[in-house]
């Protein structure tokens, strides 16, 4: 039996790399060699305990790879093709899918999860040496030979998210926007109003150093928690408020103060992962009778998602390289999550490289 190497979750607080065996693609599937993940924070939550999936489980969700092996009833495709692969696999077919809302399939045969997310969370993952990708009909998108592989990971997940807020908040050209959090999603909003048109962009968040590259990345104006009372602030700046306030952290105080930061009928666009009791004060919510709109999202994804991305790079209207702040290989992943876990050194993203 042929073996690979994995990152297996094994218990709250407890992974490690392993041998486990190479995976053969079967029918609509495909096997991609990774050659490039990172470790996001949702692999955070899954290692912390946080967000449950079952011991044995190997972890990560945004590859980049080769295909090796081609199952029946994928065409298209060739061996050796480098491919980016989403976070997310819709099927395509189901429900979700055909009605235009593919992130949150979950009706494909064999392959139960919550909406599309299904790397390292229901089956396995993307930090190991090989990768079985489902629906691949749907799902692997050529990349460029003109474009690298670290200019592209970071679309499977985090840049799609992060978009995804701007484009569920209606962005327009010429409006107001503050983004709460400027971690990987929340900077990915950043630049994700800056294509989309706003005129003033706020970026938020307590980490200078988070600051400072959203600041490089796009906003007008950066605002630390730490030393302004920030809602005052965003008011001040704007008049009656930002027309869409993005929250990207998943905390009651940041969806609160965004709540706060809307003008009347203004939007607010929820990125964050939200764990406990999420209230909505009556009075930041004008009792109801507002006119605002609160909108959630989960990553698109999809080979034309990220056909659509890798397309924004290409042409050079994006440039994410900078959030890869550090790299590992796959036998030193334990050491880039101490790295990512406990913020040190400045850390935006871990690239690891089998």
């Amino acid at each position: 039996m042929t073996m690979m190497r994995a990152n297996v979750f094994q218990a709250k607080n407890k992974f490690q790399m392993m041998e486990v065996p190479r995976p053969k693609a079967g029918y609509g599937e495909a096997l991609i060699r990774i050659t490039l993940t990172t470790i996001c924070g949702t692999d955070l939550h899954i290692v912390r305990g946080e967000y449950p999936v079952r011991p044995g489980l190997t972890i990560g969700h945004e590859p980049v790879g080769i295909i090796e092996e081609i199952g029946p009833g994928v065409s298209g495709y060739h061996l050796g093709d480098r491919v980016l692969v989403g976070a997310i696999t819709p099927c395509g077919q189901c429900a979700a899918c055909l009605s235009g809302h593919p992130a949150q399939c979950g009706h494909g045969a064999g392959y139960e999860a919550i909406g599309g997310w299904r790397f390292g969370n229901t089956i396995n993952g993307a930090q190991a040496d090989y990768l079985i990708v489902p629906y691949a009909q749907a799902n692997l998108a050529k990349i460029p030979d003109d474009v690298t592989d670290e200019q592209v990971v970071l679309l499977a997940d985090i840049a799609s998210t992060g978009f995804s807020g701007v484009e569920s908040g209606g962005v327009k050209i010429g409006d107001s926007v503050a983004v709460f959090a400027q971690g990987p999603i929340g900077l990915c909003a950043t630049v994700g109003a800056r294509l989309m048109g706003a005129a003033l962009i706020i970026a938020i968040d307590g980490d200078e150093r988070r600051l400072g590259m959203a600041k490089r990345l796009g906003a007008d104006i950066v605002l630390s928690p730490k030393e302004t009372n920030v809602v005052e602030d965003v008011k001040r700046l704007t008049g009656s408020g930002v027309d869409v306030a993005i929250e990207a952290l998943g905390l009651q105080e940041t969806f609160e103060h965004a709540l706060r930061c809307l003008r009347p009928g203004g939007t607010l666009s929820s990125l964050g992962v939200y764990s406990g009791k999420l209230q909505i004060p009556y009075e930041a919510f004008a009792a109801g009778i507002g006119d605002h709109r609160i909108v959630t999202t989960l990553c698109p994804g999809g080979k034309e998602r990220m056909r659509r991305l890798i397309e924004m790079v290409r042409r050079h209207r994006i440039d994410l390289t900078p959030l890869l702040t550090h790299r590992v290989s796959l036998d030193n992943i334990q050491e880039g999550y101490r790295i990512f876990g406990d913020r040190l050194d400045g850390v935006l993203k871990v690239a690891v490289k089998p």
